[in-house]
């Protein structure tokens, strides 16, 4: 048996007691104190301490940690899919000008990661505009604006294209009926777009969500920030970044659950209704 498999589990508090005795050199090896921990760590003495995972998993910051990333998902993503919406029309629209900047807008955005968007707004922006000095400006709000104008971007070419697959014919025979154009876009082009976009679009809230963990880059208190904390203190990764998987997969498989729902939902109302006004066939 080898000695890794010999050797005695410790508590956190054992580990901390540990970690005070050690030299803050160690003169064998030439390594700092932290990074001899941390070898022993890798080298399996502490093991998995099941005690420590299930205490996180029920603590009130890791709550409070995936409440943050969850608010923080869902308000970048309305942000993104109304201003995705007007950058999709602007491509389609027949004014040269507006479809230039719809396509410098995605090029630009979809070219450019999330976490230097971040950093920009978080660092930049109050370098810039005085405004954003004051103490309104928080991480939340400068990750909710970052998110929504990189998101953007994609859901712009996700509408766009959903927008597209609907047949040509519909439009122009709603406008042959009368109808105007914006009542067109909205009671017959976009109940058919949306049923087409659900799938991408849950997806991109799927990425949205995984992308909250950049936030802790600003100090933002997300779930990925919080276990970063706790790991910090106690050097115990396995169980704290297993507490925080956990918290991703379960918010993960009710977003999915819910994509199920509103498919079965468009897909109900797709064969049992009209899109189209009833005073039209009146």
């Amino acid at each position: 048996m080898t000695a890794r498999a010999t050797a005695p589990m410790l508590s956190t508090t054992q580990q901390m007691i540990h970690l005070k005795k050690l030299p803050s050199r160690c003169t064998c090896h030439s390594m700092s104190r932290n990074n001899h921990v941390s070898m022993k760590i890798r080298s399996g003495i502490m093991g998995f301490d099941p005690n420590v995972f299930w205490s996180a998993l029920f603590s009130a910051d890791y709550l409070t940690g995936a409440w943050v990333a969850l608010s923080l998902a869902i308000c970048s993503m309305a942000g993104a899919t109304v201003l995705g919406f007007l950058i999709a029309l602007a491509r389609q629209s027949k004014n040269r000008l507006a479809q230039a900047f719809g396509m410098l807008y995605v090029w630009f955005f979809r070219a450019i990661p999330t976490l230097l968007i971040f950093l920009v707004v978080w660092n930049a922006a109050p370098q810039l505009w005085p405004a954003f000095r004051e103490s309104w400006f928080n991480p939340f709000l400068a990750c909710f604006i970052g998110m929504t104008i990189v998101e953007a971007a994609y859901m712009a070419e996700i509408l766009r294209s959903a927008m597209q697959a609907v047949e040509e014919g519909q439009p122009l025979a709603a406008r042959a009926l009368g109808i105007t154009p914006a009542r067109t876009l909205f009671r017959v082009v976009m109940p058919q777009a949306i049923r087409t976009a659900i799938p991408p679009t849950s997806n991109e809230f799927i990425a949205v969500l995984k992308y909250t963990s950049l936030a802790s880059v600003i100090s933002l208190k997300e779930l990925m920030t919080i276990a970063g904390i706790f790991v910090s203190r106690t050097f115990r990764y396995a169980e704290f970044y297993s507490a925080a998987a956990v918290y991703y997969l379960v918010i993960v498989s009710l977003l999915m659950a819910a994509q199920w729902m509103f498919e079965r939902r468009f897909q109900w109302t797709s064969t049992k209704k009209s899109f189209l006004p009833r005073r039209v066939y009146a």
